[in-house]
């Protein structure tokens, strides 16, 4: 599809969960179509920008999307892509955020010429902080490649890689991430309510923390161990407790061997 025509085709979004729903506001708020629709069997929102079908049989049989987002359940889209083969055919680019299925298995399942990126967003997505990574297959012009690139940047940031089997570590480190950053803030509340500290007060105090430090983290020029190191006095009470997470066996062995198993996870699934 030229990229003049795809400048005022809407975009398809299939599925409008948590993650398609961020997606859709990001774009709405950056108004990067003209319009939107959405094939989702739940309720959506209403706007006037944006059509909503309950099935894929309800779609205009002329409908040239200029890109088709699934964002939908790994496990459905065996169901789910079928009534799609005949837009791939024609060239309509698809971008999918489903973990674990390949860009192989989309061949598969639209057609070997099919045009199709594979993304991994990540939750903060939510409010605009996200942060994704896509890979592209042979058939995917620059023009699509350009236009998948502000779909996910509308929410985040955005990084390509070439290496598709990149994408595995990528879903253990930011994919699955903000889970790690949530044991983090539990963690935190629950040893400063062993230390004395009321519930709410701990609570508030680790979150706190953690948003606080990891805002600071963004914005500073200093790499995060130079800022580590700011905090740290030699013989005071940060360096105590250094001592312990960073002894062997500490939190960096932990997250490299948790990283470690989210990855062969992720190519366990893969498809």
């Amino acid at each position: 599809m030229p990229a003049s025509d795809a400048a005022a085709n809407p975009i398809l979004l299939v599925g409008c969960g948590k993650m398609g729903g961020a997606l859709l506001a990001g774009w709405r708020e950056r108004r990067i179509a003209p319009r939107f629709i959405v094939v989702e069997p739940a309720d959506v929102p209403a706007a006037p920008d944006v059509t909503h079908h309950r099935a894929p049989a309800e779609l205009d049989a002329d409908l040239a999307p200029a890109a088709i987002v699934l964002a939908v359940k790994p496990q459905s889209l065996d169901v789910v892509l079928p009534p799609y083969r005949a837009l791939a055919a024609r060239g309509v680019p698809f971008l999918s955020i489903a973990a674990g299925k390949t860009l192989g298995y989309f061949a598969r399942q639209l057609g070997a010429a099919a045009a199709v990126v594979r993304a991994m967003p990540n939750t903060p997505a939510a409010i605009g902080r996200g942060i994704a990574v896509a890979c592209a297959n042979a058939a995917v012009s620059a023009a699509a490649r350009g236009l998948c690139d502000r779909l996910l940047a509308a929410v985040g940031e955005v990084a390509w890689v070439e290496d598709e089997g990149l994408l595995d570590a990528v879903t253990a480190l930011s994919g699955s991430g903000p889970a790690y950053v949530f044991l983090l803030i539990e963690c935190l509340a629950k040893a400063g309510i062993e230390a004395g500290l009321p519930q709410a007060l701990a609570e508030r105090l680790a979150l706190a923390t953690v948003a606080g430090a990891g805002e600071l983290a963004r914005v500073s020029p200093e790499p995060p161990a130079a800022l580590r190191e700011n905090v740290t006095s030699p013989g005071g009470t940060t360096r105590a407790a250094l001592d312990v997470l960073m002894a062997a066996g500490g939190l960096e062995a932990l997250l490299i061997k948790a990283v470690a198993a989210a990855t062969r996870r992720s190519r366990q699934l893969a498809d």
